[in-house]
C-alpha cells in the first residue's frame, strides 16, 4: 500500500495512530487554532499537545472549527507532573478533556516520571481506570527511561501503548528504542530535529540536497522509516505543509547508515532521571 499522511502504526492494543503528527508546543492558546487549521490543510490527522502547553482550549476550538469528522482525528494529551497521583490525576483528565471539548481522548500520557516522587505507579492505575471506563482509547508515557518502564511493567496492568521520547540524530536513544520493540511499546519521538541543533548538520545537508528535499524533510523521513512516530511542530504555514511532504522518497540504507552514525547523546531538554523531581 502506498505509503502517505494517513498512514498509520497499530498500537499494542490495537488502536491505529497516525505515524505522522503534529505537535503544538509554545504555540500560543489565542493562535493554535490558525495553526491547526493550515496542518489540517496538509493533511495532518494526529495532533499532540500536553495541559502544560496551556493551549487545550485552542486546540479543542481548532477541532470544532475543522468540521472534520472525530472519528479522523487522533488526538493526545499529557498529565504535568503536579497533577500525578491517583485523584489528582482522574480530576486532571477531566479538565483536559473538558478543555478539548471532547467525549474521549485518543492517547493520554504521563508527562515525565518524576521518579523520585514515587507517584507514576499510582498515577497509572488511575489511567488504566479511564482506559477501562471508555475515557481514553489508549495509555501510554512520554520521556520514561528504561527503569521507569520495568517499573511499570511489574506492578501495573496494561503495558504502555507508547513512550514519547527526545529523539533525532544527535539522541537515538537506541537502547531505550529496543526495549521499546521487546515489549510492544511504540516509539514517539519529540524533538525530532533537534530543536535546530541538526538542521546544519553537512551529513543530513548532503542527503537533502541528493533528494532535493529540506535537512527537516530528511530527518522526519528518517523517523518515518525507522518506525517511530513522529510530531514535528511549526506555526509557520510553509514549514507546515513541507514537513508534511515526506513520502515522495525514501532513504536508501546507507544514508539511514550514515544518520545512525551522527548521535552523539546530545540532550536538548530535560534529563528525565531529574526533571520534575
Amino acid at each position: 500500500m502506498t505509503e502517505t499522511i494517513a498512514s498509520t502504526l497499530t498500537l499494542n492494543n490495537g488502536v491505529a495512530i497516525p505515524q505522522l503528527g503534529f505537535g503544538v508546543y509554545q504555540i500560543p492558546n489565542d493562535t493554535v487554532d490558525g495553526a491547526l487549521q493550515d496542518a489540517f490543510a496538509a493533511g495532518y490527522r494526529h495532533i499532540d499537545t500536553a495541559a502544560i502547553y496551556g493551549n487545550e482550549t485552542g486546540v479543542g476550538a481548532g477541532i470544532a472549527r475543522s468540521g472534520l469528522p472525530r472519528e479522523e482525528l487522533f488526538v493526545t494529551t499529557k498529565l504535568w507532573n503536579d497533577k500525578q497521583g491517583h485523584d489528582s490525576t482522574l480530576k486532571a483528565f477531566d479538565r483536559s478533556l473538558r478543555q478539548l471539548g471532547l467525549d474521549a481522548i485518543d492517547l493520554y500520557l504521563i508527562h515525565w516520571p518524576c521518579p523520585a516522587r514515587g507517584l507514576f505507579v499510582e498515577t497509572w492505575k488511575a489511567m488504566e481506570e479511564l482506559l477501562a471506563a471508555g475515557k481514553i482509547r489508549a495509555i501510554g508515557v512520554s520521556n520514561f527511561r528504561v527503569q521507569d518502564l520495568e517499573t511499570l511493567l511489574a506492578e501495573t496492568e496494561v503495558v504502555p501503548a507508547v513512550n514519547q521520547i527526545e529523539l533525532h540524530p544527535y539522541l537515538q536513544q537506541e537502547e531505550l528504542r529496543a526495549f521499546h520493540a521487546e515489549h510492544g511499546i511504540a516509539t514517539e519521538a519529540w524533538s525530532p530535529l533537534g530543536r535546530g541543533a541538526v538542521l546544519d548538520d553537512p551529513v543530513i545537508a548532503r542527503i537533502a540536497a541528493a533528494h532535493g528535499k529540506s535537512p527537516a524533510q530528511v530527518m522526519i523521513r528518517w523517523h518515518l522509516q525507522l518506525g517511530n512516530s513522529v510530531i514535528p511542530k511549526s506555526s509557520t504555514p510553509a514549514r507546515i505543509a513541507e514537513n508534511a511532504d515526506v513520502f515522495g522518497f525514501s532513504l536508501p540504507d546507507a544514508e539511514m547508515a550514515e544518520i545512525a552514525a551522527l548521535d552523539r547523546g546530545l540532550r536538548t531538554g530535560p534529563d528525565p532521571s531529574t526533571f520534575g523531581n
